[in-house]
């Protein structure tokens, strides 16, 4: 059984990891047409390239189907509870970066910090009548985080898609996404809170935890943290 190690599929995820690997002697390449997830492995003995979505990467790591992976740390945080006991970190990679945050409007003037969210999270219910809505796709890492903070009157609504824009549409009255350079939000009449960030990602190369390596695999595993001089 070789290694299998998943990388995203397509875009600049794609491309980045692909020069990281180069940069450190291993060649990985797509092999037949840009409709085909198969791909190739050159520099290094016993590892297999499957090219998976971003998003499926830290599911298939978890469940021991691929043994390595290259994904960003905000999903493998949001998608696996527990997600130290099941994956181990190996490498950040220095690209992809962006930071999971808060924001609420811009003339929201008395809402710096989120102490100050959960005072008008509180005053917005009891004039409304419902919960303040918080818009985003990261329900796990959002709900732990304003738990942590204190913040208690409010409700996450599930949004798979500009994000953003759920202020403008009264569909929410704040929102918890991914941002690199704050453009999208300053276009949408939004502020970050001074202590929103939520954490800070970056594509980063796991290694599952499950069992059943062969010592082959173990060998071959050894052999490739070594040439990407990966201390384990």
């Amino acid at each position: 059984m070789t290694l299998k190690l998943g990388v995203p599929s397509k875009g600049r995820l794609m491309e980045k990891t692909f020069d990281w690997f180069a940069e450190r002697g291993v060649s990985l390449r797509r092999t037949g047409s840009e409709r085909e997830y198969a791909g190739a492995v050159e520099g290094v003995e016993g590892v297999e390239l499957v090219l998976l979505s971003a998003g499926e990467i830290p599911r298939e790591l978890a469940a021991g189907r691929i043994q390595m992976g290259v994904t960003g740390s905000d999903l493998v945080r949001e998608k696996i509870a527990d997600w130290d006991d099941k994956l181990r970190e190996l490498a950040p990679m220095g690209f992809g970066h962006a930071d999971l945050i808060i924001a609420v409007p811009k003339f929201w003037a008395d809402v710096e910090t989120l102490d100050d969210l959960d005072a008008a999270a509180a005053a917005f219910r009891a004039e409304h009548g419902f919960r303040l809505r918080i818009a985003t796709k990261y329900h796990r890492l959002v709900r732990e985080f304003l738990r942590e903070a204190g913040v208690a009157d409010y409700q996450l609504v599930d949004s798979q898609g500009a994000t953003e824009g759920t202020v403008k549409n009264l569909t929410a009255e704040a929102v918890a996404d991914i941002t690199s350079t704050g453009e999208t939000l300053r276009a949408n009449h939004l502020k970050i809170l001074s202590d929103g960030c939520i954490h800070q990602s970056q594509a980063t190369l796991f290694r599952g935890r499950r069992a059943g390596w062969s010592d082959a695999m173990r060998a071959d595993f050894a052999a490739l943290m070594m040439r990407l001089g990966i201390e384990t």
